[in-house]
């Protein structure tokens, strides 16, 4: 199977101005995966990261070759693989005692919403408050963090049969 970057198309640029112009990929192309695609859930299955697992082992876990891990970020819309893509547990704990002298300190408040869904997976039914609004419960930056790490690891994955046409389709795109 060809890597991410074998398809994209190949130009001459002279990097050095010295009219010696030498065969390069064209890395500036972009492609992002349709929003109506994303949001299809019936074609996208669900699926929660593990501990230290990279999107080359969730590729390969998943359709036995770490070749599609291009195509977990690109339906996760991950452009960040290191920050972008759940930290591992320990990577989180390091990443969390440097990002704040106090992770255990007052990040918000929140309440639960009053109209509309009042639990969910993802803690969107929860909104952000002034400390003085009646019912505020505090959370820490530890805790704050450790949600957006949850978020990041519920991930979409293409089902298998799908595949072959969606790289056809990307080598379409990227081509162009």
């Amino acid at each position: 199977m060809a890597g991410y970057f074998s398809y994209f198309p190949k130009m001459l640029y002279d990097a050095v101005g010295n009219g010696n112009p030498k065969v390069v990929t064209d890395i500036m192309r972009r492609i992002k995966a349709k929003e109506t695609a994303k949001q299809d859930y019936s074609m996208l299955a669900e699926y929660t990261v593990l501990s230290g697992e990279t999107p080359e082992i969730v590729s390969y876990k998943h359709y036995g070759t770490v070749d599609y891990y291009w195509l977990i970020l690109l339906i996760n819309n991950v452009k960040d693989r290191y920050y972008g893509w759940p930290l591992s547990d320990q990577q989180f704990e390091d990443y969390v005692k440097e990002k704040y002298n106090n992770p255990g300190a007052i990040h918000h408040y929140e309440i639960t919403q009053t109209s509309g869904p009042n639990n969910s997976v993802d803690d969107t039914h929860l909104i952000e408050v002034n400390s003085s609004t009646a019912g505020a419960t505090s959370v820490s930056n530890y805790e704050y963090e450790r949600r957006l790490q949850e978020q990041k690891a519920r991930i979409k994955l293409i089902p298998a049969q799908f595949i072959p046409e969606i790289i056809e389709e990307f080598k379409n795109l990227i081509r162009r």
